[in-house]
């Protein structure tokens, strides 16, 4: 057990580490404080350098930190537009030849193994690794942890395992214990060199089980100094506050209270930002009262009392302002304040006020209304506002418009003046396609800017477009879309906008729509200005910029040149383009060893419906980094709850969804309803997959009855990379092995435009975009759900899988689940192959448009691969001669062809 040593080791338990000057870690030594600024995934400011490689400035903030009291510090490369291991050796180098900093040691902070070890390769004196854990297992802990022996590093244990982080007591000792073991008596670890972090959670999170967090943390702190010898105690200090972001002097007395009961506890070390600590015995009082009843758990309502305090905490200072003194303000002074902060409750009273005070309603508009909208855009574009909030103040904005409608019309039949708005937009999803929340929350946006919308829908024919355009004399036209069909629509759209003489501008946006394919696709079809909108937050510059009657036709000429340039670049690019034949690509395929490739046949044969299956369950396999995206706030899930700029209006986005989330499922406004189905098949003629003929059980593989279609990468690559295709994973019918495939669709959208409509109706589009976006995340957990029955039960390939959440959300698991439109099979058309096979109109209420888009919006579907090296890819671009190939395999003529397969054609078509 974990008391076992060698008789003859070194006495000695003290850590010794060192940069140019060594760092004795011991019982007189005091708390280390480890730097926390230098890691691009806890500063924004450094990681905006590293990104620029503003190396230099990258380098003060490292010495500010020395400066500062840093006795270490931990330096982190992580961030998704960096080569992290070539910054990470970089940095290293450049804080190596500056004595200031180098005096001091370095901890290598990566979640990538090879970003740590290109660290320990270049790095002087003895370091610290952050971090391993068992997380993949013992294995690959063993394995890591020989490797930091090897180079003589020390090395932060995270308190994480195969069944995933601990936050209990119980859980961090279990693994704690665990760990020490195996590097003690399997690695021969130096126990000295163990460093564990038994993580520390956010408290006064208002969640019950949070409410033990910090406690816990103390006593596995005094429990690990008590029974694994030589072992220190570090940890992200930082994180127990992020529930009070924005409010300092909480913060920094939340931090200093953690510290002093953490530090009797036993811990050694912690990242720190000293500039964020207050002396403990200089806390107020009542301050450090209520801190402590929530570190230590000490009273039911320590986390209520807490927040009622921090609200009247200020600079530093109490202050008595109630929440309501704002009531006492000037009315246009509430209008704005209700505008900003989306609250609804007094808007009819302070408008009827207002209204008091002019001579015509529409100046309430005109007036008080747009100057708290103007402030509220004005948050918005300097990003101090974000679109969640937005959403609200539309909210309130509506409301009190449809206050004012009654004397508005009255007005106009004693012949007063009509609004003067800034423009009229009309907005639509085109032909085909049903997704709409994206165009939906744009139009909100520019609704806020004064802006008169008038939204079509979705599925809405040019020709109705069009028509509309006329009838209301707008003065843009903006197109969405969501499926790469609807790409091909929109070039439809600009020819007929020419064809009839239509000279506004039209704007392009959408999923799939991208700058590139404007400016070479539907720019060059329509004369007038076409610009691509790439997010809410530019639609209201875009549109301000083209409607100003000085500055539109510079703006306009300066979006055609940018255009030009693109096409010119792009035709340059087409000539480069290299390509595979593609016999040459088949004869480069993936390879199986068929032979010894054991298939295991599904428990069942055909399809298996589920109706109305349990949103409850389905729940708990949300993802919820998209959720956040689709309201244009950038982060990872849950990290974004702490995020310093976005975490307080990601807390309480998320706190509305779960509300939202808990009315879904227990007052059942939506119902889930899915089909999976599982068939004997075998690869033919290199791409193609046969379906064969069954009965039960039994199986005629001489009998096909449905063949699937697939597409082969084929831009250029090196001879040892092979040319992927979906077909690659299903045996080929010569190697005589019986092998299967299988599909499913799922939808939990029937119910959703029906309560988005209800919402909407009451002028409430916050809600009515978060119930389709939860609706969309419940599609996508229900395909996460059954995939993993599929994997573990239903078809049973993997059996003995054992995943949480988030690995299941990073994929870590056997077998694919690739969807027709999306890279490795991008062409719709084969979703009619999929929903024959399923029955899926009948056995789970999904039918496909035109386009091949599902509705209702909220659905998904897909083919199941079992091969144990499937693998997500993308075809990307192909040439001429697979294009040809395809449109005979699948009974098109080549144009045809070419229309679906037009974003992946690597040439331009006749």
């Amino acid at each position: 057990m974990c008391q076992t040593f060698e008789e003859n080791e070194d006495k000695s338990l003290d850590l010794y580490l060192s940069g140019l000057e060594p760092l004795v870690v011991n019982e007189t030594t005091g708390f280390v404080n480890i730097g926390e600024r230098t890691n691009v995934t806890g500063s924004r400011k450094f990681a905006r350098l590293i990104i620029e490689e503003k190396y230099e400035e990258a380098v003060a903030i490292a010495r500010d930190q020395v400066e500062n009291g840093a006795q270490i510090i931990d330096v982190n490369m992580d961030e998704g537009m960096l080569d992290g291991e070539k910054a990470m050796v970089k940095f290293l180098h450049l804080i190596a030849s500056e004595p200031d900093i180098a005096r001091v040691p370095v901890m290598i902070d990566s979640s990538k193994w090879s970003i740590i070890e290109a660290g320990l390769k270049c790095v002087q004196g003895k370091s610290i690794v952050n971090s391993i854990s068992m997380k993949e297992g013992e294995e690959s802990f063993i394995w890591q942890a020989k490797r930091v022996k090897m180079y003589g590093a020390a090395t932060i244990v995270m308190a994480f395992d195969e069944k995933g982080q601990a936050d209990s007591y119980e859980r961090r000792i279990e693994i704690v214990q665990r760990s020490y073991d195996i590097l003690v008596n399997q690695v021969k670890f130096p126990r000295q060199d163990i460093i564990f972090d038994l993580n520390i959670f956010p408290v006064a999170t208002g969640i019950d089980e949070h409410k033990n967090y910090a406690l816990d943390f103390f006593k596995a702190t005094t429990w690990v100094k008590k029974n694994l010898p030589g072992a220190r105690i570090s940890g992200g200090v930082s994180n127990v506050s992020f529930s009070f972001r924005g409010n300092n002097p909480v913060r920094e007395a939340m931090h200093s209270a953690f510290l002093y009961h953490a530090k009797k506890a036993g811990m050694d070390m912690g990242i720190v930002n000293p500039g964020m600590l207050e002396i403990y015995d200089n806390i107020p009082q009542d301050l450090l009262e209520r801190v402590e009843d929530v570190l230590l758990n000490r009273r039911d309502d320590a986390t209520e009392r807490l927040l009622e305090f921090a609200e009247n905490v200020k600079g530093g200072e109490k202050v008595n302002k109630k929440d309501d003194q704002w009531r006492s303000e000037p009315v246009h002074k509430r209008l704005e304040h209700a505008l900003v902060k989306g609250i609804t409750e007094f808007i009819e009273a302070d408008v009827e006020e207002t209204r008091q005070l002019f001579d015509k309603p529409i100046e309430v508009i005109e007036g008080p209304l747009m100057d708290g909208m103007n402030v509220v855009g004005d948050l918005f574009g300097a990003g101090k506002m974000f679109l969640p909030q937005v959403v609200k103040s539309a909210r309130v904005m509506k409301k009190a418009v449809a206050y004012l409608l009654p004397f508005i019309e009255e007005e106009k039949l004693k012949g007063g003046d009509q609004s003067k708005n800034a423009g009229k937009v009309l907005l639509a999803t085109v032909k085909g396609d049903v997704h709409d929340i994206g165009k939906n929350i744009v139009g909100v946006v520019m609704g806020c800017n004064n802006f008169e919308v008038i939204d079509m829908g979705v599925m809405v024919p040019t020709e109705k477009i069009l028509a509309k355009a006329k009838e209301e004399n707008v003065d843009v036209i903006g197109l969405s879309g969501l499926i790469t069909p609807s790409l091909d629509v929109m070039v439809g759209v600009a020819k007929s906008m020419q064809e009839e003489g239509f000279t506004m501008p039209l704007l392009i946006g959408g999923a799939t729509t991208s700058r590139i394919h404007t400016a070479v696709k539907i720019a060059t079809n329509y004369k007038g200005a076409v610009v691509h909108v790439l997010d809410a937050s530019r639609s209201v510059p875009v549109l301000s910029s083209l409607l100003n009657k000085e500055s539109g036709p510079a703006f306009s000429q300066k979006i055609y040149d940018e255009y030009q340039d693109l096409r010119e670049k792009h035709a340059g690019k087409q000539q480069k383009k290299n390509f595979a034949p593609i016999a040459e690509a088949r004869a480069n395929k993936f390879k199986t060893n068929w032979e010894e490739r054991e298939i295991t046949k599904p428990k069942f044969l055909g399809t298996k419906v589920f109706d109305n299956y349990s949103l409850e369950e389905i729940s708990a396999y949300i993802d919820w980094t998209p959720f956040f995206q689709t309201w244009q706030l950038a982060g990872r899930y849950p990290k974004i709850l702490n995020d310093e700029v976005v975490g307080e209006q990601a807390r309480a986005l998320y706190q509305d969804a779960r509300e939202m989330l808990k009315k879904i499922i227990d007052e059942k406004w939506l119902t889930a309803k899915g089909v999976i189905g599982f068939f004997p098949a075998n690869t033919i003629h290199d791409d193609d997959t046969a379906v064969y003929q069954f009965n039960g059980h039994e199986e005629n593989r001489e009998q096909v009855i449905e063949t699937l279609r697939h597409l082969r990468q084929q831009t250029k690559r090196s001879d040892k990379v092979p040319y992927l295709s979906l077909a690659d994973f299903v045996a080929p019918k010569e190697t005589g092995k019986a092998d299967y495939i299988g599909a499913f669709a799922v939808t939990t959208g029937i119910g959703a435009d029906e309560k988005a409509k209800e919402f909407a109706d009451r002028l409430d589009d916050y809600n009515s975009i978060m119930v389709k976006a939860l609706a969309d995340r419940l599609a996508e957990a229900f395909a996460e759900m059954l995939h993993k029955k599929v994997r573990k039960e239903y078809w049973g390939y993997a059996a003995d899988e054992h995943l949480e959440n988030e690995e299941l959300i990073r994929e870590a698991y056997q077998g694919i689940r690739p969807a027709p439109g999306y890279p490795a099979c991008p062409e719709h058309t084969e979703k009619a192959t999929l929903f024959r096979l399923l029955d899926a109109e009948k056995n789970a209420d999904i039918v496909l448009t035109e386009s091949f888009a599902m509705y209702p919006g909220a659905a998904v579907s897909g083919w199941y691969f079992s091969h144990p090296e499937s693998r997500y890819f993308g075809i990307s671009k192909i040439d001429k001669d697979q294009v040809t190939d395809y449109a005979r395999r699948k009974g098109m003529d080549l144009k045809t062809a070419e229309k679906w397969l037009a974003p992946n054609l690597g040439y331009d078509p006749e």
